[in-house]
């Protein structure tokens, strides 16, 4: 999220605690400088991010909107929060219905899926590609 130039972080409610060790270490230094806002029902932060005026996109491998698609690259255009769900159990109904997209990584192997933070990497660079197109 750092180094793709997100603002913040919000871990949900049930979230991994971001002070647990393993945590502070693969986050290389980052934690202490990108405020992390824990401690909200998911509802709450769609909520808040929505008020704020952000786009809000779930990352799902079977969303509607592939993520370079012409209408992915719209949605992107706006100032964008993606929701990352639970690598074994994803979203459920009504989460990835709160938001206002549902987009999906291609992939074009035999893998079922990507990890959450492959996945993060790719939908935050999307985001900053399209914030930050030319330079």
């Amino acid at each position: 999220a750092d180094a793709a130039g997100a603002d913040a972080v919000v871990l949900a409610r049930g979230s991994v605690d971001p002070t647990n060790p393993k945590v502070v270490r693969s986050t290389a230094g980052s934690l202490f400088h990108l405020p992390v806002i824990s401690d909200l029902t998911l509802d709450e932060a769609v909520t808040a991010l929505k008020a704020a005026g952000m786009s809000v996109l779930a990352a799902d491998g079977r969303g509607e909107t592939g993520l370079y698609s012409a209408q992915a690259n719209a949605l992107l255009a706006a100032p964008t929060a993606w929701l990352l769900g639970n690598e074994a159990r994803g979203f459920t109904p009504a989460t990835l219905g709160a938001a206002d997209a549902v987009v999906s990584i291609p992939v074009y192997g035999e893998a079922e899926s990507l990890n959450v933070a492959t996945a993060a990497a790719i939908c935050l660079y999307a985001s900053a590609r399209a914030h930050h197109a030319g330079e």
